[in-house]
């Protein structure tokens, strides 16, 4: 997040190129209709045909753009959520920046505070932004040839009280051991073909990692099996 006395095309496009070489390239992105990021509804010959700096550099990368509804800001909602919580924040401050640099460096400050500590209510665990984008997969662009794409899936469960949890592949339901000791825990599954990555969706911690063996209905976790009781 960047403090600017007028946003222009040149910092849109600067500001998501560096977005991109630290996050990696988006499969989309969902911004209003300003100039600044579509010149497709200015009219003209211009909006007729010629595309801006932001759109000609997602169509180099295969990103595809989404547009929010003229006049419908509720489509920015959850940015629009976001905007409201920093400028709350920012007018807390008992110092109120007097120039654009002291500007940044609340700024920076407040995504620290936002995205590293600060436990947000909607999400699981109560847990930070940052913990659970870090344990979500990334959608990429997809393009050309997709012969060869693998069949990717993304489910959230949570582990029952005997240490499984349950997948279906292939019209057969499978049990995936993880340990008594995750009993009840959020989990998030990343499954692509047989392979299976089983995440803490609180904490992003990786609990297993597995190829699902299709040969048999329980996947064990290789341990010896607890004391009874």
């Amino acid at each position: 997040m960047t403090a600017h006395h007028r946003v222009t095309g040149p910092i849109v496009l600067a500001t998501f190129r560096e977005t991109v070489a630290e996050h990696g390239i988006p499969a989309s992105t969902l911004t209003d209709n300003g100039m600044v990021f579509t010149t497709r509804l200015s009219g003209g010959q211009r909006g007729a045909g010629t595309r801006n700096g932001f759109e000609t550099e997602l169509r180099r990368l295969g990103v595809v753009q989404k547009n929010g509804k003229p006049n419908h800001p509720q489509t920015q909602g959850k940015v629009e959520r976001f905007q409201q919580t920093m400028k709350k924040w920012l007018r807390a401050q008992p110092e109120q920046p007097g120039m654009i640099d002291d500007l940044q460096a609340l700024l920076d400050a407040f995504v620290t505070e936002y995205n590293d500590h600060r436990p947000h209510r909607s999400l699981e665990h109560r847990s930070t932004p940052a913990t659970a984008y870090a344990a979500r997969p990334k959608a990429t662009p997809t393009t050309g040839d997709r012969d060869d794409d693998t069949h990717d899936r993304v489910r959230e469960d949570k582990i029952d009280k005997s240490g499984k949890v349950t997948l279906r592949h292939g019209g057969t339901l499978y049990s995936i051991g993880i340990g008594r000791t995750h009993a009840r825990t959020r989990v998030i599954l990343l499954v692509q073909d047989l392979h299976i990555r089983i995440i803490d969706a609180a904490t992003g911690e990786l609990l297993r990692e597995l190829t699902l063996d299709t040969s048999k209905r329980y996947q064990g976790t290789g341990r010896p099996p607890g004391p009874t009781r």
